[in-house]
């Protein structure tokens, strides 16, 4: 018993060591998701921010407000509240995976397993905590980032203001994310490839919770002052912008998400690769 004891402890080592590498590349794939991310999406992101959080906009079509933000600006137009989002796309995004990767592990770890086939308890939960983590690092400059699509100034001491309908909505959207794509996982075997599973998956996480990210950014853009999550739903409820930015937003998630996807993948297929040569040497 006294050598299995040291056997066991031996390894103990060894598996805490696997975990922190896993979490390691979960973050170094996210940083590479959340770059393809924003280079590949921002335009579409700009377009459809200054039609959710732009008063002026409120009744613009998608390709009326891309038109005018390029007549006066030109392509950096188009690239507002980019480097804000590229910066901090690389952290949130890998803070996201990363939390969720060592939330996911922990559980395994401390919970009985239970899966009723496709739904996985464990992937809801490790999913709600990447998206609170995310949130956590994603707030300042998510803010930054409205404030420059929709032309209003920023003081840092904002930076944190009316973000409490971001935290809803990451919670919820990336809870929501990582149950689809454990989903598409479990169903096809990795069959879909990753620009259809990032594309797919995303999609539908964010129909799920796009009226939060309409007031998400109404309540980041300035212009609503300090009104609460409820009251600008009910008010986009009943002028109608529940759902406003749907398609420009949804062909960003798509192009941009499956990009993402395909970074992330081969990121990680990268960093095991060559932690598995390691190991072996």
């Amino acid at each position: 018993s006294s050598s299995s004891s040291k056997s066991s402890q031996s390894h103990a080592p060894q598996q805490a060591a696997g975990a922190v590498s896993s979490t390691l590349v979960s973050f170094c794939s996210g940083a590479a998701y959340g770059s393809a991310s924003v280079v590949v999406g921002q335009p579409l992101d700009t377009v459809k921010t200054r039609m959710q959080a732009l008063p002026a906009e409120y009744k613009s079509s998608p390709v009326r407000v891309a038109v005018d933000l390029m007549r006066r600006e030109g392509i950096r137009g188009l690239y507002r509240g980019g480097t804000p989002l590229f910066i901090g796309g690389a952290l949130f995004r890998s803070a996201q995976f990363g939390v969720y990767e060592a939330a996911l592990q922990t559980l395994r770890r401390t919970l009985p397993p239970k899966r009723y086939k496709w739904f996985d308890y464990q992937v809801i939960l490790a999913g709600a905590v990447g998206g609170l983590g995310r949130a956590f690092v994603e707030a300042p400059f998510e803010f930054v980032k409205v404030r420059r699509q929709v032309e209003q100034p920023w003081r840092l001491g904002l930076v944190y203001g009316n973000s409490h309908p971001l935290f809803v909505r990451n919670v919820f959207l990336f809870t929501f994310f990582a149950f689809f794509l454990d989903v598409a996982r479990y169903t096809t075997e990795g069959r879909l490839g990753p620009f259809a599973t990032g594309a797919i998956c995303a999609n539908l996480a964010w129909l799920a919770v796009w009226p939060l990210d309409v007031v998400k950014n109404q309540a980041q853009s300035g212009f609503n002052g300090n009104a609460n999550m409820v009251t600008l739903l009910r008010q986009a409820n009943a002028s109608g912008l529940l759902y406003r930015g749907l398609l420009p937003g949804l062909l960003r998630s798509t192009l941009a998400n499956g990009v993402a996807m395909v970074a992330y993948t081969r990121t990680k297929d990268f960093f095991l690769k060559n932690n598995n040569s390691a190991v072996r040497k």
